[in-house]
């Protein structure tokens, strides 16, 4: 009995030791804090840390729906990027945030000099920042993402896409709890790489896609599990992709724009092939079910393709069907073409990653061993499945 109530007493003193040092520590950062007056915003945050590990995001505006006023033409982007931020005070509970205006445009005008633009302003400022948050319009959200995946490799350090389906400056709109969400998952000690977070979802760059152009749940993951969910201020882990890191962040600052897409529908002649041989380094056919190209009577798609590849160029196969990805290897309308040409194909992929990803590929080199051997490369989870293996 003596000895239980010694067990118990020794418990008592020592976390009556604990509180005396908490409460020393509480006090001492009470009191630092209410010496500056911008510290106050932050003074829970500093007692619960220590005051040193709040994280510094710099926030990138490219424009986008988020950014949009009305105008007498409609919707158009004309909020600076550090305006969005003070639609979300609370952020600065858990980051310290600060702007940087790259681009204001409608996403339906970026193109790929814009993606070089991004990255090149990440690497620029990548020591002095632990995350960034890129806001975006929503409508070619993936291909950045995607593309950025590519430009910007093995990235310790989040970098965030965000947007929304209604301007920042609507009493009902999703941006504020979008941007927010951002904000907290570049943040968080886990994140890494390059993720679109959207409606309290967070999606791998290369299998993000659009899929409702009204709703606020308007992203998914394609053929790929969510990284995390941010509920209630909460990060949610699914995913731990930062002990996948293998390597130091890698930037690139080339991309071919020469990538072309064609989209099948029954009937369509070959002859559009060949009037794309004349204008593209490479051009990835969308065609139907798990892939395969019409045998016309006339063999047309087979002398268009022939064509292709005595010309040195790229040709990629996918489907039109968004989820589960593509075989050719099922049917004899494309078994027998794939292993005649040695055609690519997408297998996983989503459209988005294959577009973004050949004009990466088609940046660093032009011989068909070397884009083939990085088309089956996996990069940032693009692809998981192909019989290359």
């Amino acid at each position: 009995m003596q000895f239980i109530l010694a067990y118990i007493s020794g418990i008592y003193n020592v976390q009556k030791s604990i509180t005396v040092l908490l409460t020393s520590i509480y006090e001492e950062n009470f009191k630092k804090a209410y010496t500056n007056e911008k510290s106050r915003d932050t003074i829970v945050f500093s007692i619960i840390t220590g005051g040193n590990s709040m994280k510094k995001i710099l926030m990138l505006g490219t424009g986008g729906t988020i950014a949009c006023k009305r105008g007498e033409s409609g919707l158009k982007p004309l909020i600076s990027s550090e305006e969005l931020l003070s639609y979300v005070p609370d952020a600065k509970q858990f980051c310290q945030a600060e702007s940087l205006q790259i681009l204001n445009i409608d996403s339906t005008n970026m193109q790929p000099k814009h993606w070089l633009t991004m990255a090149e302003a990440i690497e620029a400022h990548y020591e002095e920042y632990d995350g960034f948050v890129i806001c975006h319009g929503t409508d070619t959200m993936a291909y950045t993402a995607a593309a950025l995946s590519y430009l910007i490799q093995n990235s310790p350090k989040p970098i965030v896409i965000t947007g929304a389906q209604k301007p920042i400056d609507m009493e009902n709109t999703d941006a504020r709890i979008n941007l927010c969400d951002s904000l907290r998952f570049a943040s968080d000690d886990r994140s890494c790489g390059v993720t679109i977070v959207f409606d309290g979802k967070a999606i791998a760059g290369t299998r993000g896609k659009k899929e409702r152009t009204k709703s606020y749940n308007a992203f998914s993951s394609i053929n790929f599990p969510y990284i995390a969910m941010i509920q209630d201020g909460h990060v949610i882990f699914y995913l731990d992709e930062k002990e996948h890191l293998t390597d130091h962040v890698q930037f690139f600052r080339t991309l071919n724009p020469n990538v072309a897409l064609l989209k099948l529908i029954p009937s369509m002649g070959a002859d559009v092939l060949d009037y794309m041989a004349g204008h593209y380094d490479a051009v990835i056919i969308e065609s139907f079910g798990v892939g395969g190209l019409p045998s016309y009577d006339s063999g047309d798609f087979y002398k268009a393709i022939e064509k292709w590849i005595s010309l040195g160029k790229t040709v990629v196969m996918t489907t039109q069907v968004t989820n589960e990805g593509s075989n050719m290897s099922v049917y004899e309308v494309g078994r027998s073409i794939k292993k005649e040409f040695g055609l690519l194909e997408a297998y996983d992929m989503t459209l988005e990653a294959t577009v973004t990803k050949l004009m990466w590929i088609l940046g660093q080199t032009r011989e068909p061993a070397g884009i083939r051997r990085l088309f089956y490369t996996t990069v940032a989870q693009d692809i998981l499945y192909n019989e290359s293996r």
